[in-house]
């Protein structure tokens, strides 16, 4: 293993070796720049990296980056203003950072330290400049306790396990677990992360520290949930998410990282179901999007038939789906649980356990979308799919694009895609057929599970549907206005246009005019009403809600 510098980390590293220099030179300071961390381990994994944090010897973040920029600004190079990034130790961030951007890159500048902590507290109560061996090990793992010198252009591995853990695949912090995950217990969500991202192995102390009451104790409190749920979200989005919640599983740490915290008054309609849904969750879906092709040869897939490929269709047309899916999977503890709003509304808690546990928001459609899978899931469930033929009132076609059509199962604005949705539901309907204690799966209830969704999703293709489901009205609001002969329009409109759309779903080849000539007949036959209030046993059209509004404004 080595590091091999791009032109741009070349140029980088000699301007910080040129700027120690000058600052030596003309002001007797005596410091050394070392790339930390991150880039180093992934330099010598053969990956790029962006993330270049910079420590250094004897001297703080600002003032060397404030020099730094200086000296790249004499040179002619663009450069920009000096951020400045305040400790907190309360969270368990206890260096100041610097930070700027030269040669497209962004920087930060921190000092290499030191702590001393009382008996009773690992908050510390001293921070100093420390050596490199001082700076590493107060790292949260070895393969991230390597540093890279500028000047020397070689790697250190001052805690002597960096290298070898590297080339082993192994996650160990570089002091004793239980005196690192104090020092931030953030650190071993980290080592989930790590330990995921790389298929690398936890090794039995680290385990065995991670399942420290105390240590879950300071995690759930101690950490502030934004930094909670930035790891998450990155698990989410790395190589193997089902690997993060099976540690997460093994380790006992769903509580303390899923869990609203107790600081927030929160009544549950229920108590949050046990975290082996959550992984059982993650293991089903995680089979339904590896099968066909690793199904025969992953201990880590359930043997299921391949489903309809309709339903992977959005994981590779959206990026943001797959993390979504993953997220709502380790979440499915909370499905079917509610709590009162400040609005005294009933809401479901896997809402609350996104935006106050993890504090994630509309980002990747976590907050928005993931609610809205729980309740497609509620509405696409098996017996609904299985009883779409004949013997309703309304026609197959009809039936089958109004349900695609509501807003749980498809809605742009919130990431939600009927085929994301249905195999979102597959998956919270095969999970009670997995007893994951026992890795048994009741094949023939699968089975048919899988096939009644397949079947589902052909029929949607046989009478493609797929375009009704973000088809408009045929007829606008000034359209049914007019041909209704109204004297303006209100809140009559929507369900008219929801009519409309029925009708849309029931003559696919059917025109605007003929459109127009039933809505007539269907008003002077008394079965569409142009009064304020609705007639009972209305359809209401998820994507027709503002239509009144749109009119009004023509």
């Amino acid at each position: 293993m080595e590091v091999r510098l791009t032109e741009t980390e070349d140029q980088l590293c000699t301007l910080l070796d040129e700027c120690t220099r000058r600052l030596k030179e003309e002001k007797g300071t005596q410091t050394a720049c070392r790339i930390a961390g991150g880039w180093v381990r992934d330099k010598l994994l053969g990956s790029e990296s962006n993330d270049i944090d910079i420590a250094l010897e004897n001297m703080m973040g600002v003032p060397f980056a404030e020099a730094f920029v200086a000296h790249c600004a004499e040179k002619k190079m663009t450069t920009k203003s000096v951020a400045r990034i305040e400790s907190n130790p309360d969270q368990s961030k206890h260096l100041e950072t610097a930070r700027t951007t030269i040669l497209g890159t962004e920087l930060d500048f921190v000092n290499l330290r030191s702590e001393e902590y009382t008996a009773n507290s690992r908050i510390p109560t001293q921070v100093t400049f420390g050596t490199p061996l001082q700076d590493a090990l107060r790292r949260d793992i070895t393969i991230n306790a390597l540093f890279y010198n500028v000047h020397t252009r070689a790697v250190e591995d001052h805690t002597q396990k960096g290298l070898e853990d590297l080339r082993t695949g192994t996650i160990r912090t570089p002091l004793a677990p239980r005196e690192t995950f104090l020092d931030d217990p953030l650190r071993v969500i980290r080592c989930v992360r790590f330990a995921s991202r790389f298929g690398f192995d936890l090794v039995p102390e680290l385990a065995d520290a991670a399942r420290d009451p105390e240590i879950q104790d300071a995690l759930a409190s101690k950490i502030s949930r934004e930094r909670v749920g930035e790891e998450v979200d990155k698990m989410m989005k790395g190589r193997d998410p089902l690997g993060a919640i099976a540690l997460i599983h093994d380790l006992s740490l769903y509580p303390s990282i899923f869990h609203v915290p107790r600081s927030i008054p929160l009544e549950l309609s229920a108590p949050v179901a046990s975290p082996d849904l959550a992984l059982t969750a993650a293991f089903i879906l995680h089979s339904l999007l590896r099968a066909p092709s690793s199904a025969l040869s992953s201990p880590s897939v359930i043997q299921l038939p391949h489903v309809h490929p309709l339903l992977l269709s959005s994981i590779s047309a959206d990026p943001s789906t797959k993390p979504r899916l993953f997220l709502a999977s380790a979440l499915t503890p909370y499905r079917g649980i509610t709590y009162l709003d400040a609005k005294r509304k009933q809401s479901p808690a896997v809402a609350a356990a996104i935006r106050d546990a993890l504090k994630l928001g509309a980002q990747n459609h976590y907050l928005d979308g993931i609610p809205a899978l729980f309740a497609a899931a509620d509405l696409l469930h098996g017996p609904v799919l299985g009883d779409w033929g004949e013997g309703h009132a309304v026609s197959e076609r009809v039936r089958i694009g109004l349900l695609l059509r509501e807003k749980a199962v498809h809605n742009p604005n919130t990431g939600s895609m009927w085929t994301t949705s249905l195999l979102f539901s597959l998956v919270q309907n095969l999970v009670p057929l997995y007893d994951l204690t026992n890795g048994k799966l009741d094949e023939h209830g699968a089975n048919q599970l899988i096939q009644s969704y397949n079947a589902f999703a052909s029929r949607v293709d046989e009478l493609a549907l797929q375009s009704m489901v973000e088809a408009k009205p045929i007829l606008d609001g000034r359209d049914v206005v007019r041909v209704l002969g109204a004297k303006s329009p209100g809140a009559w409109v929507g369900p008219v246009l929801s009519r409309v759309i029925e009708w849309q779903l029931d003559h696919p080849e059917g025109t605007k005019q003929e459109c127009e000539t039933w809505l007539a007949s269907e008003h002077a036959a008394g079965r569409i009403t142009t009064q304020a209030s609705p007639p009972a046993g209305k359809r209401k059209e998820g994507n027709t809600d503002s239509a009144a509004k749109k009119a009004k404004k023509a």
